[in-house]
């Protein structure tokens, strides 16, 4: 008897310990890297359930740059070109991602009139440890939001300096919805975007995008301090295996998130 109870101890302990790193809190997660996005490598071969196992909360985008991703209380949206928020199937595949499991761990109101300029300097302002990762919620009534997507692109893919110059910009007014975002650390550049990175998602879960400029009505932040770093690289992509990622794409990077 004494024995069996022993086994089926150790046997929950294996099981615990197994299930930690999906649930795992305070843990960005992130497939392939923005270096890689940057040189055109816009196939992966992890599916949005796999990210599922590992977020509930952040953006990236699909297989063939196929429109802006925003992953939101568990859901995914794609948005495509004619600016409509979809909800993709769940074996659709990512090139890119960066998520995590949100837990707030400080909520304050953002300061009325508030450009996304004035925002990062307020946040830097809340959050003075630029070593650490941070997920950002921000939710409220946006007087004016501008955002993009990009359509899918085909083989052979152009980089993404490229393809941006086609992107498709949406001007929104008195909308309310959510930002998406995270502030990297600076260290973290060729891996991830250092600093700022916004998508949005509109209440009605209609419309959204890569977030280019907004200017705040009124909102509150949530902020999520994450500690740890887990990234899954592609291993069934042979064009992310001959890619020469060590260049510094600081500038196309720049060019890319601001244009």
């Amino acid at each position: 008897m004494k024995r069996t109870i022993l086994f089926l101890f150790v046997l929950v302990l294996l099981v615990a310990g197994c299930a930690t790193p999906a649930k795992r809190t305070d843990t960005v997660f992130q497939t392939s890297t923005i270096n890689a996005l940057l040189a055109g490598i816009y196939d992966g071969d992890v599916t949005l359930r796999e990210v599922l196992e590992n977020g509930d909360f952040g953006l990236g985008t699909y297989n063939h740059l196929a429109g802006e991703m925003i992953l939101y209380e568990s859901q995914f949206y794609q948005i495509k070109p004619d600016g409509s928020a979809y909800r993709p199937v769940l074996s659709t595949k990512t090139p890119y991602v960066t998520v995590c499991r949100f837990k707030a761990d400080e909520t304050f109101p953002t300061p009325e009139g508030f450009s996304m300029d004035d925002v990062k300097k307020f946040l830097d302002h809340r959050l003075p440890n630029h070593n650490l990762f941070y997920a950002i919620k921000i939710t409220g009534v946006f007087k004016t939001m501008k955002t993009r997507t990009i359509v899918a692109q085909k083989k052979p893919y152009p980089p993404l300096k490229e393809v941006v110059k086609h992107q498709i910009v949406f001007h929104m007014k008195e909308v309310a919805g959510t930002i998406v975002g995270f502030r990297c650390p600076e260290y973290i550049k060729g891996i991830n975007v250092p600093n700022y990175h916004f998508h949005f998602i509109s209440k009605d879960r209609k419309r959204g995008g890569h977030v280019l400029g907004f200017t705040l009505r009124k909102g509150r932040c949530e902020i999520d301090v994450l500690n740890r770093f887990l990234m899954v690289l592609p291993t069934g992509v042979k064009e992310f295996a001959k890619a020469n990622l060590s260049k510094d794409q600081s500038k196309a990077l720049k060019r890319v998130e601001q244009k």
